[in-house]
């Protein structure tokens, strides 16, 4: 109970970088594996990071899925320990440990049956599909640590416990920029496996977090209890879970139907041009790991205090929130500006690929502060029993207004005009967000009055 009074009573500025800084540095870990994976397979050949960039929209589902399960168990388990709903609030916790089961089993029969379809589909280089199939056959299959651990860590974080949920995650991707090279390389005692090794580096990772996420889970907060028992949906718990889950997992997995098509866009001019949107999706992710800390840590600050009438809290939180998130992305918006090329270099880039990746660095920067107005009314729109309003920003963030833009801009024969279709798409996502946010207060004003 003390790690959920908090939330409602330490100071809002102190809160949340108590709640937000160890989510960042944990974020910041994690994006910090990802872009050290492209690194090294780059290191082995261009053709080796256009396969493992083309993974990234199945990777990205993955992803998704995890992400928005646990969202769930983000929003509602404060919200109903806010409300003094104990048993409810856990028996959400262990439905979405079975849901985990679930998604595991699935992506098994995803791996070994999809895998090579979905590259043969893309590209007709036989090297990059062969070498596409070795990587995302083994992410596929081995995925269970990905949503167990994603749950377990989100379960940390909504009962307060953000430096359980760092340590977790920071165990999970040291261990993988740790392994990385020694399999993908074969130091040592180690075989080299290439582009399985940082496959198997990235599966073996998840699981070393899933395991550290859920012993913690165990001994590091009593506020909900992970039993067997407890585990078996029921038709309310699914719909409670899922009322705020699909939202967030149709907002991440848009990032899939996204890349894909920017994909096939991008083809057309060049591999090149993918392996470069590969590197900017990369260090994108990295640049807005400050975010999605400071969103893991203010949506349990707006739910819970949104489930115990505090309304100035909640709007107080969201407000300062945005401003660190604004104040970040500029600063990274200079640093992208003036260093490209430092950038490119760390991707063992060809004179080609510094060609076209120091314009698309450039440009696609901007769109930064933007996408941190996006991100930080979304969350608090799923906190607030909103969720459709992050559905519909995202859906026309990632394909509504990104695909069509970058074709229009594609259909000059120039390459350089379908970056700016990330700025363009983010600052119309940012005023959308803006204008549901002001309904949304409109709409709780008229509820108070």
């Amino acid at each position: 109970m003390e790690q959920n009074n908090k939330l409602g009573t330490m100071p809002i500025g102190r809160l949340l970088a108590v709640m937000s800084i160890p989510m960042m540095i944990s974020f910041f870990i994690q994006a910090l594996y990802n872009i050290v994976d492209s690194i090294f397979v780059a290191m082995i050949s261009e053709n080796a990071l256009t396969a493992v960039s083309i993974a990234f929209p199945v990777q990205n589902i993955i992803t998704a899925i995890g992400v928005g399960t646990g969202v769930g168990v983000n929003a509602l388990v404060p919200r109903y320990l806010g409300q003094g709903r104990q048993r409810d609030a856990e028996k959400i916790a262990n439905v979405a440990v079975f849901l985990s089961c679930c998604y595991s089993l699935v992506f098994v029969a995803v791996g070994l049956a999809l895998v090579g379809p979905y590259y043969r589909m893309q590209t007709d280089v036989g090297e990059i599909v062969e070498l596409g199939i070795q990587y995302l056959s083994i992410v596929c299959v081995v995925s269970a640590g990905a949503f167990f651990g994603q749950n377990f860590e989100k379960l940390l974080v909504a009962t307060g416990n953000t430096f359980a949920s760092m340590a977790s995650q920071a165990t999970g991707a040291v261990f993988n920029i740790i392994f990385d090279p020694l399999l993908i390389f074969g130091v040592g005692p180690f075989p080299a496996m290439g582009v399985r090794g940082a496959a198997t580096a990235t599966v073996l990772g998840q699981i070393v977090a899933a395991i550290v996420a859920f012993t913690l889970v165990k001994t590091k907060q009593r506020s909900v209890r992970i039993h067997a028992g407890a585990m078996p949906p029921d038709r309310r718990s699914l719909k409670e879970i899922y009322s705020v889950a699909v939202p967030s997992i149709i907002t991440v997995g848009l990032g899939s139907a996204m890349s894909f098509c920017l994909n096939q866009i991008l083809l057309a001019f060049s591999t090149t041009a993918t392996a470069v949107f590969g590197i900017w999706l990369k260090l994108q992710n990295f640049s807005y790991m400050p975010v999605f800390g400071l969103n893991n840590g203010v949506t349990p600050m707006v739910a819970y205090n949104y489930g115990a009438g505090n309304m100035d809290r909640v709007h107080k939180s969201v407000r300062l929130a945005l401003s660190v998130a604004l104040g970040l992305m500029v600063l990274l918006t200079i640093l992208f500006e003036a260093f490209p090329a430092v950038l490119l270099t760390l991707f063992s880039a060809s004179e080609n690929m510094f060609a076209i990746g120091t314009v698309a660095l450039r440009r696609t920067c901007l769109s930064l502060p933007f996408g941190a107005v996006v991100l930080i009314f979304s969350s608090s729109f799923q906190a607030l029993g909103r969720s459709r309003y992050t559905l519909l920003v995202n859906l026309c963030r990632q394909l509504l207004f990104m695909v069509p833009i970058a074709w229009l801009l594609s259909l000059g024969g120039r390459l350089e005009p379908v970056w700016l279709a990330v700025v363009i798409s983010e600052a119309m996502s940012a005023v959308l967000a803006t204008g549901l946010r002001r309904k949304m207060l409109r709409d709780f004003a008229r509820e108070q009055n």
